[in-house]
């Protein structure tokens, strides 16, 4: 079977990575299942709000309220 993912290297200075190791172990992790997903958590954060900035400029700055989008989706 061949592996679709590929790896990378990060640097930290003992202090950080300490840090890193001892947040994961709170969280049932090992070190790379946190930096991971801190990682995929950022990005994300990222293309969501990418994707709110183009709807926003698409729309001419014009926003819906709650009930305006409930009531479009028709609940």
């Amino acid at each position: 079977m061949i592996s679709r993912t590929k790896s990378t290297t990060i640097r930290f200075d003992s202090e950080v990575l300490n840090l890193i190791h001892k947040e994961a172990a709170l969280n049932g992790q090992t070190g790379t299942e946190f930096m991971r997903n801190a990682v995929l958590e950022k990005l994300e954060d990222s293309l969501d709000y990418r994707d709110a900035a183009k709807n926003l400029k698409e729309s001419g700055g014009r926003s819906l309220s709650r009930e305006e989008v409930i009531r479009n989706l028709g609940f």
